[in-house]
Parts: C-alpha cells; sequence; structure tokens
C-alpha cells in the first residue's frame, strides 16, 4: 500500500459536493456539468490552457510511456493518426500472468475503504483529467480521426461527465443497503432473537475494458469508473489505434490511488503488439469477471457467448432508423438531418443510417413533397451545410480506418447515388483522409435492396428508403430494431397515431427515440446525466450508458451476521 498523500479527510471535502450533485442530476434527469465545454474556460487552477496542453501532447509523441507497472515484458506501438501523423508512442507490454496477481493484491485495501472513499478517488482522477483536456483532446483527434472541436467535447467533458455519471450510479446502489443493521425478532413469552448484521459491498473481481477506436474515452470511461468505484481492479485494454487516450488514463488513474494511499496497480494498461489480439484471452482468463466492450457486433457476440466467467457489457452496432412521415417545419427537419448525418463522417454508433420516406411523399409547412423532392433537398442540405472545405473539415474529422472509407466507396454501387462523396483537403493536415457523405436511394419493397438497408454500413452512409405508407415504415422500423439493434431512433411527424405508434415500437422493443428534432440538439448525440446511451434491450447493446443496471453487478452485497 502506497504513504497516503491525499488524505481520506481532504478528498471528501473536496469532492463530496460534486458527487451530492451528481447524485442529483441522476434523480432529476435535468442538465447539468461541472466539465466546460468551452476551450477558453481552461489555463487556471492547475488547468492547462490551449497552448500547454497542445504542448504536453507534443511532448509524449515519440516517447516511451512507462507507467511503472508490473509484468512489462516489452514495448509496444505504431498509432498512425488518421490525419496522418505517426504518433511513435511506445507502451508497456504486459505479461499477464504477473500482472493480474498484482493488481489482485491492492483489492482487499480498495474494498474496505468503502463506497464514498472509493467514489471521491474517482473523482479525483476525473478532476486531474479534466485539468488536461486541451492535451486529451489531441490524443483523442489524433487516434480518432474526430476533428478538434469534437475530440475535445466529446472526448474531454463529454466523456469526463459519462465517467461521472457512472461513479454516482456506483455509489447510489452500492449504500442502497445500510452498512449495519440490529435485528430484533419477537418470541411472544420467551426472550426475543436479536442479532447484529452487517452488510459490505465487495467486487465481483478484475474488470477488463476493451476500448473502441472511434470514443476512447466516451466509450471506455463509463465502464472503467463503474468498476473502478464499486471496488474492482481494472486492466484497459485499448483498440491498438487509440491507444494514447486511455494509456494517459491509465497514468492518471496511477498516479492519484497511490497519493491517496492505494496500491497504483489497481489499474494497468494491456498493450499489444500489431495482429496479437490479446482481447480473446484476456477476456476468458479466471481472474477477469468483469467486461465492458464496445465495438463490432460480431466480437461482442463471440464475448457474450464465451466469456462466461464473467459479467459482460456490450455495446456493438445497430441499423439506425429515422421515419419521416410529415413535418411542421421542413427547413429545420432538412438542417438537423443534414447535420446528423455529416457529424464525425457518420463515424459514431448513433448516426441515422436509414431514413424511411413514403414512396408518394409527406406533408410538410411548406405543402406536400414527393420522396425524390424530399431525398434532394436533403442531399442539397448537406451540400449547404459542407460547401465550405474550412467548415467540413470542422464538423467530418477524418476517416478513421480504412475499412471505413472502403465501405464509403462500395455503397454508391448499391443503388441511385442522391449525394456522391467528394474529397476534401485539409491544409493543415494534407495525407488526412477526409470525404463527405453519400445517400443512395433504396426501395424498401425490393429484396435486392433489404441487404443492404438491413445491416449496418459504419460511416458516412445513408440510405433513403422508400416505403409504401407510414404504416409500412412504422412495421420496417419494428422489424430493424429487433432483428438488428439500434441505438437511436428518430421520427418526424404532425400524425398523433403515427406518433403512438413508432412510440409503442420504440416501447415495445427497447429504443431510444427522438421526436421532431428541428433545432440544436440531434438524434446522435445524449447528454449525460439525462440521456441514456442505448437501452440494453435490443440487439445494438446489452446495457445503457448508464443506468442502475450497469453497476449493480458489478458488486454483490455479503452479510455477516451475529448474536447479539
Amino acid at each position: 500500500m502506497a504513504t497516503a498523500e491525499l488524505t481520506a479527510h481532504e478528498l471528501i471535502a473536496q469532492h463530496r459536493p460534486t458527487l451530492d450533485q451528481a447524485l442529483e442530476a441522476i434523480r432529476t434527469r435535468a442538465y447539468w456539468s461541472p466539465h466546460p465545454e468551452h476551450p477558453k474556460a481552461y489555463g487556471e487552477n492547475g488547468s492547462l490552457d490551449a497552448a500547454a496542453g497542445k504542448a504536453a501532447f507534443d511532448a509524449v509523441l515519440n516517447t516511451r510511456l512507462d507507467l511503472g507497472q508490473p509484468g512489462t515484458d516489452d514495448w509496444v506501438g505504431g498509432e498512425i493518426s488518421p490525419y496522418g501523423i505517426e504518433l511513435g508512442v511506445t507502451y508497456p507490454h504486459a505479461d499477464a500472468d504477473t500482472l493480474l496477481p498484482a493488481m489482485r493484491a491492492g483489492q482487499r485495501a480498495w474494498r474496505d475503504a468503502g463506497p464514498e472513499l472509493r467514489a471521491v478517488v474517482c473523482l479525483e482522477i476525473l478532476k486531474r483529467i479534466s485539468d488536461r483536456t486541451h492535451e486529451f483532446t489531441h490524443a483523442v483527434m489524433h487516434t480518432s480521426g474526430q476533428a478538434f472541436m469534437m475530440a475535445f467535447q466529446a472526448g474531454g467533458p463529454h466523456a469526463q461527465d459519462r465517467g461521472l455519471e457512472a461513479v454516482a450510479y456506483a455509489y447510489a446502489e452500492q449504500v442502497r443497503t445500510p452498512g449495519t443493521a440490529e435485528w430484533t425478532k419477537p418470541q411472544g413469552k420467551r426472550d426475543p432473537l436479536t442479532m447484529t448484521k452487517s452488510f459490505t459491498a465487495v467486487p465481483r473481481g478484475t474488470a477488463l475494458l476493451i476500448g473502441c477506436n472511434t470514443f476512447p474515452t466516451w466509450n471506455g470511461y463509463p465502464g472503467l469508473f463503474a468498476s473502478l468505484a464499486t471496488g474492482n481492479a481494472v486492466l484497459v485494454k485499448p483498440h491498438p489505434r487509440a491507444v494514447l487516450p486511455l494509456a494517459l488514463t491509465v497514468g492518471v488513474a496511477r498516479e492519484v490511488l497511490a497519493a491517496a494511499g492505494f496500491d497504483p496497480n489497481l489499474v494497468a494498461l494491456a498493450a499489444e503488439r500489431p495482429g496479437e489480439g490479446i482481447a480473446k484471452t484476456l477476456a476468458t482468463r479466471p481472474e477477469i469477471r468483469i467486461v465492458d466492450y464496445t465495438g463490432s457486433t460480431a466480437f461482442g457476440d463471440w464475448l457474450e457467448a464465451n466469456a462466461r466467467q464473467a459479467q459482460v457489457y456490450t455495446e456493438k452496432a445497430g441499423v439506425n432508423t429515422v421515419v419521416v412521415e410529415s413535418t411542421a417545419n421542413y427547413k429545420g427537419m432538412l438542417a438537423n438531418l443534414a447535420f446528423s448525418l455529416s457529424l464525425y463522417s457518420g463515424q459514431m454508433c448513433t448516426t441515422p443510417q436509414n431514413l424511411l420516406i413514403p414512396r408518394e411523399g409527406i406533408r410538410t409547412d411548406e405543402g406536400p413533397k414527393t420522396f425524390d423532392e424530399v431525398v434532394a433537398d436533403l442531399a442539397r442540405a448537406v451540400d449547404g451545410l459542407l460547401g465550405d472545405d474550412a467548415r467540413a473539415n470542422g464538423l467530418l474529422g477524418a476517416i478513421v480506418n480504412p475499412d471505413v472509407k472502403a465501405r464509403l466507396e462500395a455503397a454508391a454501387g448499391l443503388g441511385e447515388v442522391a449525394l456522391a462523396s467528394r474529397e476534401v483537403s485539409n491544409p493543415e493536415f494534407p495525407d488526412a483522409v477526409v470525404r463527405t457523405p453519400v445517400i443512395v436511394k433504396l426501395d424498401g419493397a425490393k429484396p435486392d435492396d433489404e441487404a443492404a438497408y438491413m445491416n449496418e454500413c459504419f460511416g458516412p452512409v445513408s440510405f433513403a428508403v422508400a416505403v409504401d405508407s407510414a404504416a409500412d415504415a412504422v412495421a420496417l422500423l419494428r422489424r430493424t430494431v429487433r432483428e438488428k439493434g439500434a441505438m437511436t431512433v428518430g421520427a418526424y411527424t404532425t400524425d398523433e397515431e403515427v406518433e403512438e405508434a413508432i412510440q409503442e415500437v420504440c416501447l415495445e422493443e427497447s429504443a431510444q427515440l427522438s421526436l421532431n428534432l428541428t433545432g440544436g440538439v440531434y438524434v446522435n448525440q445524449t447528454a449525460a446525466f439525462s440521456d441514456f446511451h442505448g437501452s440494453g434491450g435490443n440487439p445494438a447493446a446489452n446495457a445503457a450508458l448508464t443506468d442502475g443496471a450497469f453497476v449493480a453487478n458489478r458488486f454483490r452485497v455479503v452479510e455477516v451476521r451475529r448474536d447479539a
């Protein structure tokens, strides 16, 4: 156990008010965030401003990131930014037979610390990460391909919010049961039976976090902090193309744990050699009792089937659908959809893919619009949004990997192209692969077209699917969610019966629904403390970020009872 520099009293005094605010936020579901969204908010009280954050990122490039963890048998790396630069960072490669036992050594003290102290230690980790938001922004940007502002917000404050949200849920679930109870049972004329009982939240065991390429912090922090706050050690296995953001996170966590008097090996990194594929091996080891995963359906299904010794939480893939039946704000609808299709080149698990539109057209505040008119107007809206290359780069970011580029190029052969993708040059990063979205027309009544729209095509690809009627759109929505899953569903309608039918589908099939969005909120964005990301109730994910179910099975309550 390390020597404490941060006392329990200091940590509780500093962070308990934030924890209480987070608990209130998840109760009310109102807007709240302790992490500033604007880059200019940083630079005081120990936080890095933009220049210092960029300098810190540059200083890490082409270095060995030594985390001081046991069992290191090699140094590995090889990340190349989607913007075309080689990061040159090397990371410790772990001998799991040495590292995993070392991670267990500090778990008793961490368990005995209790829910409150664990929570405020987690909040100190998040505070130190928040202070380095500008540094983390560049790490996220150059591993995910997100544009700077999105990397700043989604990779920084929004990810930190999701981590804090997980801590709040973890704390609330653990303190639901009292620590002690005096139990007395009357026995009539005899003396009552009396017992003293204690209840302890005990960790399930070592957790494995399998990181993703596109949102390493946003998707990684909920599982990381949910497991840590419930008493578990956490082994972080980043995506090989996106190691740096999570490696920096592990470094901060180890630093704080040591400063608070706990074993820093409660959090460790498992980087891998190119092509090594250690996730399967680690996920099925007997020491691993929790797995968090974001990525492809195929590997998520494999984990659920094979990591039988562990509690597995997966966010996989779905076919996100928007029903366009009618609208009272045609221009607002088109602008909202255009932004949703373009943001981060559609490389979000929440981006709409299928737009179900009646082939006879829709009613709007500008009069009736045919199917072809709606699709053509949406194509013009995307073109208008992305017509300026500087603005396009700020919204699109870069294509994250060659697989996405290949899907985008193949999509044009699936049907009639309503909006062709074009290359966008990035003067700051000439080697970046930047592409605008493609929109392809398909017919919902043709079996050949169904093979395209009934499967996820991850990236800047959307299908405008002609359907016979609103009822057919609702039926296809139901089948899509039931068979393929959906992280998001959107709908535009002014008809109360259609709205009710769509809502009923989403309630019955467990899909998160956004209705008639025409302003500055988009179907592919969710706010921590208020919006649930996924539901855990359809094939796209078996868990929601974040709810009680996401944290409650990471610990068990063990009772000790004694005669009074």
